[in-house]
This record gives C-alpha cells, structure tokens and sequence, in this order.
C-alpha cells in the first residue's frame, strides 16, 4: 500500500536575482514499511524534497504538484500537522542536531512532553526504553550523559530514539552516515533496517553514496537537477542502470574499476538552479547525447517497475 504519493513536485523560491529552481519535478511513491533511498550529487534537490514534506521550506517558497500526499492527506496543507505526529526527521550531523548544554534525559523529556502525553515517571521510562531499542548499553547512563561525552554513533541512536519518541511513523533520514565512519554507519543502517522491520516504521533515505542504497533500501530514485530520473527495485537501479547519470555515479565508484586505475569522472556540473532547462538537464555532461537531448524532454523508458527518463532505446541502457 503507497504511504507517500508524490508526482511532479516542484519547490521554487523567489529572489532578486530570479526565481532559485531547488527541486524542479519529483516524482516518489514508497510503499509502507519499506526504505526508499533517494540519491544523487548535491544540489540535485534530495534534501530539499524532505524538506517539503515536513513544511520546512524557505519562507516565501512555493510548492506545487500535481499530487503530494501522506497517507491520503495533502502536504500543502497538513505538513506542519503530520510533522513529528506522523513524520520525523533525522539529520545528518547529530551533534548539531542535539543541543551541548542539555542533558540527554531533558532532550528526550522534551520531545516526549510535546508529542505524547504521559507523566514524568512514565516519560522517563520510555526514553529509557526507546535508547535501549536503538541498541545503546545502559540507556540510564546515556540519560545523564551530555552529548559532548557520547561518541558520534551514539548520538546518531539518540537522535533516531527521539524521531521514535514522536510517535512517527514515516522518518525522513538525511544523509544518517555522512558524520560516522563506515563500520558505525554500517552499524546505523542495520539499526533502520531493524526498526523498519519490528516497529512497522516507513523511511525515506537521502543520500549520496551508493553504497547506502545497496546495503539499505529496497527501492531507490535517482535525482538531477531536481528531477527523477530513475526509479525501481534496488537490484534493478543498480546492476541494470537505465539512465546514463546512474551509470556515470556507478562508474565513478572506488571499485568499479580495476586495482590501481583513475578514477571515473562525470565532466562538468548540475545546471544552475536558476537556469531554464531545455531537453535532458544531464545532455551537458552525458557521452551519449543525441542532438535531440538538447531540445526536446525525454520520454519514459521502463522495465516492468524499474523507470527512467531517456531519448536512448531501451537496449542502448
């Protein structure tokens, strides 16, 4: 059943200089219980697409799509209600994210008192509980502790124990690794991966790194420019890669050529977010490109459920 329904988002915000295109045409169904990994540069729109969801765009932004709903509510007009009762967030450096002088009991306490409604005792109990489900050794200890005393793995479990804490369903992970070093980040994305499965949980991962996707997400979309490009089963998105911007960032990835080779490169940049796109944004940068890439939008090629946008035929990908 699709849990999060998404086609054609685009969020722009208006400047002196002319309007900043941050995510141009988004299109995301993720199903419940499953994790969805968005992937792509940055500044194709990845973050700012979460970021809508919740209702935390610039002020003056506007948010158009043909369809952006939650569980069958609008989030035009309901993010700020569903944000926290029904979607968290959690960012990717988790020590900005927890405030130095609190305690992390006063912290959880906090979230706890704005979302469910319990006396102290209970409050207390359930943060107990909620850092001993993200897997950390005496929780008690970690109440009393401040962050500048956990290391950044652990503040990372606080700050998944506090989007638990909320009640949320549906989490919105942003980049969750980037801070960690790869065992611990290994060790977090297993956690998600567990939660989803015990508590029921939806998750939207962000991220840049391939890697992520294919140790984490069941179904993944790629962004450009702040547009889907991509999108389909894991395995699909990555061992059969429709799109020539999914090849080139798998190209370029430490393994993905012999020992000792130079590393792939994708040659230039994302167009300017206040440039007018005609045609196929990656025409610029793609080794492929047809003089129609140029001019023309490029039309939807598919394999059952795995979808790309692309003027090359199908057994060119």
């Amino acid at each position: 059943m699709t849990l999060l329904d998404v086609r054609n988002l685009a969020v722009s915000i208006p400047t002196p200089e002319g309007d900043v295109h941050a995510v141009r045409s988004v299109d995301l169904q993720i199903a419940r219980g499953e994790i969805h990994g968005v992937i792509g540069e940055s500044g194709c729109g990845k973050t700012m697409t979460g970021m809508a969801m919740l209702g935390l765009v610039p002020q003056g932004a506007r948010i158009t799509a043909d369809r952006f709903h939650f569980d069958g509510e609008d989030l035009r007009e309901n993010a700020a209600h569903l944000r926290g009762r029904r979607i968290g967030l959690i960012s990717q450096d988790p020590a900005a994210a927890l405030n130095p002088v609190l305690s992390i009991a006063r912290q959880m306490d906090d979230v706890l008192r704005a979302h469910r409604d319990m006396p102290r005792q209970a409050r207390h109990a359930e943060a107990a509980a909620l850092l001993a489900a993200t897997g950390l050794p005496d929780p008690e200890k970690v109440l009393k502790s401040y962050p500048h005393q956990l290391s950044g793995g652990m503040q990372q479990r606080v700050v998944i124990a506090q989007a638990l804490a909320t009640g949320a369903d549906f989490l919105i992970a942003d980049e969750p690794t980037t801070a960690l070093d790869v065992s611990v980040g290994a060790q977090v994305l297993a956690l998600l991966r567990r939660l989803v499965s015990e508590r029921g949980l939806t998750v939207l991962m962000i991220t840049h790194d391939m890697d992520v996707i294919a140790e984490a997400c069941d179904r993944a979309t790629v962004l450009y420019a702040g547009r889907s490009v991509e999108t389909g089963p894991v395995d699909d998105v990555l061992q059969r890669p429709g799109h020539p911007y999914t090849r080139a960032l798998l190209a370029a990835l430490p393994d993905a050529g012999p020992h000792g080779a130079r590393l792939a490169a994708i040659e230039g940049s994302i167009p300017p977010p206040r440039s007018r796109i005609a045609g196929c944004a990656f025409a610029p940068r793609c080794p492929q490109a047809m003089p129609v890439c140029a001019t023309t939008s490029p039309p939807e090629r598919n394999r059952a459920i795995h979808r790309w946008l692309c003027h090359l035929p199908e057994d060119a990908a």
